[in-house]
């Protein structure tokens, strides 16, 4: 099959999934009594919209390809990075390095990985906008809390930038044998992190008894937690026939990117609105930042050991230095 043909029929698999999911959550809303409402159904729903979305503006992405998908991620990053700026403390001496995070890095970061410039999209944020923001601040004159203030501003865009931008960042490896079908990594990327997201979900309403933080995410348990890694880990195994690796390579691939940003850990992190200085009353938990979590990490996990496990460590190393060279 070519890749656009592996595509088709991969999204047209997740619509079938979920026009099923939508018809199933339908039902069991229109069977709750009059005037009765469920607060698992309505999360349920929630979830099931939010996915319609996701996987529709991914579809309309893919349509335009490269493009597409990185103009796409460059927008979820700004809309991340502002919701996230929304709800942490600044001053107004902050707003020349706010003008040079949304205007400046944001945009630079993306074109970089547009031109497949490798040597600096992976240095340009954690080591040159790092550097340079502190300074940035200086100019507003303002010394109240300013290494807290710099510090928020800085992992703002780390996190909402960097870590996002790592996905179309996918579209740039050299795996030989694989040419042209890097769209195919992003569909593994989020059909596996999603499905961690659903099973974790589930396991956690079926078999949750131990909460992880009940102060600070009541719904996560250790169960679900454990339960969505192991069944993740097995869809990821069931679709290594989308990515270069055989069966148990994405298995591997899918268990550590798991364990190594321990997803409910982090999401309880973002939940936590007293740590941005927010108020509990605060709905933090449907703001933007929450509904990409998942990919917070995840991606920039996938991005260099996807290069030593398709290539191996040798030949890893040539391209690296073809790519500097450039």
């Amino acid at each position: 099959m070519s890749s656009t043909q592996v595509l088709i029929a991969l999204f047209g698999g997740v619509f079938g999934f979920l026009t099923l999911s939508s018809l199933i959550a339908g039902v069991l809303q229109w069977r709750l009594p009059a005037g009765q409402t469920s607060s698992t159904i309505e999360n349920l729903n929630a979830r099931i919209k939010a996915w319609w979305w996701m996987i529709g503006l991914l579809a309309l992405a893919f349509w335009f390809g490269r493009a597409g998908v990185t103009l796409l991620f460059a927008f979820i990053s700004f809309q991340c990075l502002r919701e996230f700026i929304s709800v942490t403390y600044t001053r107004r001496g902050d707003h020349f390095a706010l003008v040079w995070c949304f205007f400046f890095f944001l945009p630079i970061q993306y074109l970089l990985i547009a031109i497949d410039w490798y040597g600096l999209y992976t240095i340009f944020i954690p080591v040159y906008a790092f550097l340079f923001l502190p300074i940035a601040s200086t100019l507003g004159a303002d010394t109240t809390r300013f290494l807290e203030r710099t510090s928020k501003v800085q992992w703002g865009l780390m996190i909402c930038v960097y870590c996002v931008s790592h996905v179309p960042a996918l579209l740039t490896l050299p795996v030989p044998g694989f040419e042209g079908r890097n769209l195919q990594l992003i569909v593994f990327l989020v059909l596996t992190v999603q499905s961690s997201d659903v099973f974790q979900y589930v396991w956690g309403k079926l078999l949750g008894r131990h909460k992880l933080s009940p102060e600070i995410s009541p719904s996560k348990t250790l169960e679900g937690l454990i339960g969505g890694v192991l069944t993740s880990t097995a869809v990821g195994a069931a679709l290594y026939w989308i990515t270069p690796f055989n069966a148990w390579q994405a298995a591997l691939d899918q268990c550590v990117r798991l364990l190594r940003r321990f997803r409910a850990l982090g999401h309880q992190t973002r939940s936590r609105p007293q740590g941005l200085g927010v108020d509990d009353r605060r709905p933090w938990r449907h703001a933007r930042p929450c509904r990409f979590d998942q990919f917070l990490g995840t991606d920039l996990f996938s991005h260099r050991p996807l290069l030593v496990g398709a290539l191996g460590a040798p030949p890893v190393l040539r391209v690296y230095t073809d790519v500097l060279r450039r």
